[in-house]
């Protein structure tokens, strides 16, 4: 999803100018006149990502603004505009909650570099934030990603689930974030801060389930030379999150209903019984009604792990939330990778959203996290997920030098073909408007030959890309040499 810039100042060209630059690189620009419309909107609805704020405007300054923000609780990460750079001015936006200033005129790439680290900073706040919640076991229904009508009810039946120690079996295809609804379930509960100790039943060995869940005793088998706690009490007062719970042993579903019907179990080699205090989450994506009548799993235990079923909602059936998923991953992703991805560009987006998904939230974030390494531009592109999109990255071909019978350093010298500097009233045409005219006419002379063009205005191809795009003259030139 695009990012959001509130660019507050009272003076219109200034605002349109810093629109200008932004627009480019795919921000949406909100405009503010005064403080006061600043506040009101980041208070009262809309809000923002990023907050471009001048110092210097009429009723209330951008300092009282500033103060106004922050004391109202808004952490949206602000920018100050100010056409005096003493070291009194920065130190007291510092001191007032600013993360950056810029000295007018600002020039576009300060600009953008400064927007693009205040956004960074607020994805590593927000990892920082979800990592803590994450290792202190106190992550709740709040920090799930996704608001529409199936999640919400997730989340509701979830809340109602926490508040006591009632059996959860959360049931839904492979992918779809049953762990997550469980941690959820963790640390939304009185149990929170505890330990929350997960379980994965289809990949026990068959011959170690028994130690692995209920501990053993040194010696009480070969290979046994240490004492072994086992799952059930390293929860010990928390939470047991016992995920595909259908692929469990009949053997050990009936030690497994022992331990949930009298809590305690019995380590093996140990002469007495151990009491335990473990709430049990248990998850599958397997039909375990089907699993009864087929023999597979024990009646008595099904009826006991599914006091409260919570479905977990498959990605195509809650297509509404893809946006935030993927947002949510580039934020974590530019974190860990050190990446500066803005987010997907339109078509990407409605790609994503189109498609099926048959591995579900994980399959995204695997597709978002390939699309974030490979990809070499600020939004990404559908060619960034190629086994969706079909469409490979744009490679820069070769030239075709056995083709090649003359360069253009072997062509004649080009007739002379001045650049308008002066408009129709006799006054200076912008730079801007000058540098469109050179890119276009050297576009025309060497038939879109990128290197060619490069070479001869002497500068960059990365450059010149940058300059073209920013003209709007992509479309005139080739791939090649």
């Amino acid at each position: 999803m695009a990012k959001t810039v509130l660019v507050v100042d009272d003076d219109p060209t200034q605002r349109r100018l810093i629109q200008a630059v932004l627009d480019r690189e795919g921000f949406v620009v909100v405009h503010a006149e005064s403080g006061g419309e600043a506040i009101d909107r980041l208070t009262k609805g809309g809000g923002a990502d990023v907050v471009l704020l001048d110092l210097v405007m009429p009723k209330m300054s951008g300092m009282e603004a500033l103060a106004e923000i922050r004391s109202a609780g808004v952490s949206t990460p602000v920018i100050v505009l100010t056409g005096n750079g003493g070291i009194e001015t920065v130190v007291k936006a510092m001191q007032a909650g600013a993360q950056d200033f810029f000295v007018k005129p600002v020039a576009a790439e300060r600009l953008l570099i400064g927007v693009r680290n205040a956004l960074q900073l607020t994805q590593l706040t927000a990892e920082v934030g979800r990592l803590k919640k994450h290792v202190a076991g106190r992550a709740t229904f709040d920090d799930l990603v996704g608001n529409s009508g199936p999640m919400r009810m997730v989340k509701a039946l979830g809340a109602r689930a926490a508040k006591s120690t009632i059996p959860v079996l959360i049931t839904g295809e492979s992918g779809v974030g049953k762990e997550v609804i469980a941690r959820a379930l963790h640390g939304a509960s009185d149990r929170a801060g505890k330990p929350f100790v997960a379980v994965n039943c289809g990949a026990l060995p068959v011959n170690l389930v028994e130690s692995i869940l209920f501990g053993h005793e040194k010696g009480s088998f070969t290979g046994a030379s240490d004492k072994h706690l086992g799952k059930f009490k390293e929860a010990d007062g928390g939470t047991l999150f016992l995920d595909e719970i259908g692929e469990l042993p009949l053997e050990m579903q009936v030690k497994l209903l022992r331990a949930l019907q009298e809590g305690e179990i019995d380590p093996v080699g140990a002469k007495r019984s151990v009491r335990i205090d473990v709430r049990i989450v248990s998850a599958t994506n397997r039909d375990l009604a089907q699993r009864v009548a087929d023999g597979a799993f024990r009646e008595d235990l099904f009826y006991r792990l599914n006091v409260f079923p919570i479905e977990a909602p498959s990605l195509r059936d809650r297509r509404e939330d893809v946006p935030a998923l993927v947002e949510h991953f580039v934020a974590r992703f530019n974190v860990e990778e050190g990446k500066r991805i803005a987010g997907c560009a339109p078509e990407t987006l409605a790609m994503l959203q189109a498609f099926d998904w048959p591995g579900n939230v994980r399959q995204l974030e695997n597709a978002v996290y390939r699309a974030i390494i490979l990809a070499d531009a600020p939004f990404l592109q559908p060619h960034d997920f190629p086994a969706i999109s079909g469409q490979a990255a744009p490679m820069e071909a070769e030239p075709d030098r056995s083709a090649a019978v003359m360069s253009y350093a072997d062509l004649p010298p080009l007739p002379d073909t001045p650049i308008r500097i002066l408009d129709d009233r006799g006054h200076l045409r912008t730079l801007e408007e000058i540098e469109h005219d050179l890119i276009q006419h050297a576009i025309e002379v060497y038939a879109g030959h990128m290197s060619e063009i490069a070479r001869r205005l002497g500068i960059g191809r990365s450059t010149l890309y940058r300059k073209v795009r920013e003209q709007g003259l992509e479309g005139q030139l080739k791939e090649v040499g």
